[in-house]
């Protein structure tokens, strides 16, 4: 009966044009949009130390860097579908692509979060940024196992978020592979049938990234 009412009340409130009757994002995106937000850029991939990173190529041909994971060079390849802020520093050579970083000075202790170099951080204080955030990954429909890219287990990491409501709060920890077209979770039980991005997830992250990062700046 409980239901019934409620399928009542929403068809009355869309009768009243209200949007009230929407989906809330599933735990613990719901609390997204007012929590404290750390959006980081990482490192996907590191070589190892004694490996020499010389791209080969013909003129005219996509560049190819030796001992590169294919789902990377394939992301790379296509101009890294307009993410080049999340080109991990180094990986090619200056003028490859437009906008890539440049490699970091060498360090013997980088900080890192969950495994994956960090980059770049920056609190998110936009509270409408933050909701939109929430409600693409807090929402199933954002993702299907159609375009995951790489093996099961194996992600290579271009973003990471971070969020908590406060001192003794949980904390919430995501990691998005663009390069994989993935997200999954690293502090809590993933809410979603699927962790793969659907196209139209990944441009509304590419969307975030660019405001989060934007080229130049």
């Amino acid at each position: 009966m409980k239901t019934v009412h409620s399928l009542l009340g929403c068809a009355l409130a869309a009768t009243l044009g209200s949007v009230g009757c929407a989906s809330a994002p599933a735990a613990p995106f719901d609390t997204l949009k007012s929590s404290n937000l750390t959006a980081y850029r990482l490192q996907n991939y590191e070589p190892p130390a004694q490996q020499t990173q010389t791209p080969t190529a013909q003129p005219g041909a996509p560049v190819a860097i030796p001992g590169l994971p294919p789902e990377i060079q394939q992301w790379v390849q296509q101009g890294a579908q307009g993410l080049q802020a999340l080109l991990p520093p180094g990986l090619l050579p200056p003028g490859t692509i437009p906008s890539a970083v440049p490699a970091p000075a060498p360090a013997a202790e980088v900080p890192r979060f969950h495994g994956f170099r960090i980059l770049g951080q920056t609190q998110v204080m936009d509270p409408d940024l933050k909701e939109s955030l929430g409600k693409l990954l807090g929402d199933p429909d954002s993702f299907d196992n159609k375009n995951a890219r790489c093996a099961p287990g194996v992600l290579y990491a271009e973003m990471g978020l971070s969020w908590t409501q406060g001192p003794g709060a949980p904390v919430n920890d995501v990691l998005i592979s663009f390069s994989c077209s993935q997200a999954v979770s690293r502090s809590f039980g993933w809410p979603h049938p699927a962790t793969g991005l659907t196209p139209e997830t990944t441009k509304s992250l590419t969307e975030a990234v660019q405001k989060l990062w934007p080229q130049g700046a």
